[in-house]
């Protein structure tokens, strides 16, 4: 079986998101100067230019290094339309071009006009592998298009996915994969850890100056 293929943020977007980090990093601590030594506007300038420079050096790299997932770079819609393909029920009712599309991430799949909506999830779910996907059920509301579908689908999908990989909105119901997970909790993190960053560096600033 063919390896899933690695790829990586890469050092171009690693350093942007290094210089924004350095961007709020040294506009906090420029903060910190200014209140202590107001007077010192060249200390404030380079705070605010000299930082984001050496955390973009610094940071860039290893943010750089980071794996994107497949999910972000791994259109499944002609998968997901070609295992769809006999669940067609012709025209006036569910049919795969016109009921499935997606953004390049995320494999959308209408259920409306279908006899049959478990079938499609089903069969979307296995096609889309690794990739989300999102199902439009409506809002189940008794003047909706149609009420019973939201409850129905919902449903299923509870008893058969484990509830941290679903995500309901008002008109549609989102499948998400482990590795996407991983992936989302990773980044959540790697923020907090930088997040870090921001009061000791305002401390440090602060015993510096006072």
């Amino acid at each position: 079986m063919k390896e899933p293929e690695v790829r990586r943020i890469g050092l171009f977007t690693g350093v942007q998101a290094g210089f924004v980090v350095g961007v709020f990093l040294g506009f906090s601590m420029a903060v910190v100067a200014a209140l202590t030594r107001s007077e010192d506007l060249l200390l404030v300038a380079q705070l605010l230019c000299i930082t984001p420079l050496i955390t973009a050096v610094t940071l860039g790299p290893a943010l750089g290094w980071r794996t994107v997932p497949v999910t972000l770079h791994q259109d499944r819609l002609q998968e997901a339309r070609t295992a769809l393909e006999p669940l067609n029920e012709g025209r006036g009712r569910w049919r795969v071009l016109s009921h499935t599309r997606s953004d390049g991430q995320t494999t959308r799949v209408d259920l409306h006009d279908s006899r049959d909506p478990l079938a499609i999830v089903k069969t979307a779910l296995e096609a889309a592998g690794d990739q989300p996907v999102r199902f439009v059920v409506g809002r189940g509301q008794p003047n909706s298009r149609a009420p019973s579908l939201r409850p129905t689908v919902l449903s299923h999908l509870e008893r058969t996915v484990p509830a941290h990989r679903l995500r309901s909105t008002r008109s549609m119901i989102e499948v998400m994969p482990e590795a996407y997970i991983e992936h989302l909790n990773a980044t959540q993190r790697m923020h907090r850890r930088l997040l870090l960053l921001v009061p000791v560096a305002m401390t440090m600033v602060w015993l510096e100056l006072r």
